[in-house]
């Protein structure tokens, strides 16, 4: 009589471990082919401002680094939200990204009651790339060449100064709101789709200046075009060094820098997160970045993980929540 083996049925352990690599194979062979096809860049501000110049060096290093054209897709309005909105409804894919900024995932938070995403949840945050301070400028036939002058001037003329922003709600608009409560200077703002219409009339004299990512005003206060007034940061920019910040000039509370990541949608699979996460936090430090960012007055700026620019931006908004409660700013 042929005795036959008996098979053991399988143990838990081991079924489970089983299902875990079925499980995952899925997701380990997406990323192992991504990116499969172009990848699309959404910046929700028109050409030539700070977020659409980090969008273009991170296109430019994604498609060295994978061989897959990376075009950029400018979707300007409601300070980046339109943009931002437009990455939150992408496919999780990988294959969307946006390039983003405290204005559509923080500050749209505190300018409107309803959004058509949740910063929170309908994002994978990958990295942050940069920072920079703002930059508060005016025409030259403005006579003022400091925050004291430009307060007294605004105090003798209370109304008639307008300040070109960024959008209703933005950076610009919260860095204003931050200069009137805390000089008493009435200022008057006026809101414009991006940073490049906005200084197309600082330059024009339709208004009598402006506050814009340092990248943005610093050549036109560089040729004289324009001139600074006070860069937001505690200490003035060895690129404007004739410029004082804002600290130094007394107004401590008018300290903000911008920041400026990428994130793409909701449900990006872990694996392919980490890929890009891998890709994007080596961009700052390649020379030529570097050297455009020394240029421009950009710092580098990387997140150790996606979870640690989620973190970040939550503290963000913690942050800034309290700024708009004492500026007085609520969600319209």
């Amino acid at each position: 009589m042929t005795l036959r083996k008996r098979t053991q049925p399988p143990s838990a352990w081991t079924t489970s471990v089983s299902l875990l690599v079925l499980a995952a194979a899925p997701t380990i062979g997406h990323a192992q082919d991504y990116p499969s096809k172009p990848l699309r860049i959404v910046v929700g501000y028109p050409p030539g401002g700070a977020n659409d110049i980090i969008a273009r060096l991170a296109a430019q290093k994604l498609s060295e680094a994978w061989g897959q054209q990376a075009i950029v897709d400018n979707r300007p309005g409601a300070i980046g939200i339109i943009g931002a909105e437009q990455v939150a409804r992408a496919a999780p894919d990988g294959h969307t990204l946006g390039v983003v900024s405290l204005s559509p995932l923080v500050f749209s938070r505190i300018a409107y009651a309803k959004l058509p995403y949740d910063s929170l949840t309908d994002f994978t945050p990958l990295t942050t790339l940069a920072m920079t301070p703002m930059l508060i400028a005016v025409h030259p036939s403005v006579p003022a060449r400091s925050t004291k002058a430009l307060i007294a001037l605004a105090k003798a003329q209370p109304g008639k100064l307008d300040f070109a922003i960024s959008g209703t709600g933005g950076m610009t608009h919260m860095v204003f709101e931050l200069f009137k409560s805390t000089s008493g200077a009435q200022l008057q703002t006026v809101p414009y789709k991006g940073a490049t219409p906005a200084l197309t009339d600082t330059l024009a004299g339709h208004v009598q200046g402006m506050a814009e990512a340092f990248p943005v005003l610093y050549p036109m206060v560089k040729q004289g075009r324009l001139r600074g007034i006070a860069v937001t940061s505690e200490k003035r920019n060895a690129l404007l060094p004739d410029v004082a910040s804002a600290a130094e000039q007394g107004l401590r509370d008018l300290v903000a820098v911008n920041w400026f990541g990428i994130v793409a949608p909701a449900r990006v699979p872990r694996a392919i997160a980490d890929k890009m996460h891998g890709v994007l936090v080596k961009i700052p430090a390649q020379a030529d970045v570097k050297e455009r960012f020394d240029a421009l007055g950009l710092i580098p700026m990387t997140m150790a993980s996606p979870e640690a620019f989620s973190t970040f931006l939550k503290s963000e908004i913690m942050r800034w929540g309290k700024v708009a409660q004492l500026a007085g700013i609520k969600p319209q």
